[in-house]
């Protein structure tokens, strides 16, 4: 029985340790071959080409925050291949809320304007910076960060990297306060009443 159950005990850490090393190598997965075609459709040049980017060509600053993405979502030619872009643009005054990446770090390029940007680790602890044109910024992978235009006159616009062809982008206001939580639950978790909660609510509601 001794024997039993030493066995036992040693091949349950054994799948311990392999659940660990799994979840410290998770991320794309490898692929088998140069890249991933699609069902059904010709591949050629235009398959690994995404033409989503040219409307910031010679474009008007848009007047609320905008992201262009070019992800596995916008890019077939991306999947198996581990990275995906973003353009971030920031009219004068306006932030890109409070969000966290689960699949990817993110490394962003600022292009031109200034930037106040921050993550918050899991010891609670906040790291900011501002940002210059030309100033590069990572976001660890997982870590609820921000952007924040604080200049009221001057727009800004910034590249973003990602070790992901889908990193994901969990939006904590939207997450919070957009998908039906009971206002109790809410309410006792940030202390403060039911009425404060609906008003939050009611401000990130869709618009008709």
């Amino acid at each position: 029985m001794a024997s039993r159950t030493s066995s036992l005990k040693y091949f349950s850490l054994l799948i311990f340790a392999l659940a660990i090393v799994q979840m410290t190598l998770a991320g794309d997965p490898d692929i088998l071959s140069d890249f991933i075609a699609p069902p059904n459709g010709t591949v050629d040049g235009n398959f690994f080409t995404y033409t989503g980017m040219r409307i910031l060509v010679g474009g008007d600053v848009p007047k609320t925050f905008t992201v262009l993405k070019a992800t596995l979502a916008e890019f077939p030619a991306l999947n198996g291949q581990s990275v995906s872009y973003a353009v971030l643009e920031f009219p004068a005054g306006t932030t890109n809320p409070p969000h966290t990446h689960p699949r990817s770090a993110e490394l962003l390029f600022l292009v031109d304007g200034s930037l106040e940007v921050g993550f918050v680790d899991t010891k609670n602890n906040l790291f900011t910076q501002t940002l210059q044109a030309g100033d590069l910024f990572v976001f660890p992978k997982g870590l609820v960060h921000f952007q924040y235009n604080a200049d009221s006159e001057n727009p800004a616009i910034a590249i973003s990297a990602f070790g992901s062809a889908n990193a994901g982008t969990v939006s904590i206001p939207t997450t919070l306060f957009a998908t039906n939580i009971d206002d109790n639950v809410l309410a006792l978790s940030f202390k403060t009443d039911v009425a404060t909660i609906q008003k939050l609510k009611a401000g990130l509601a869709p618009k008709p």
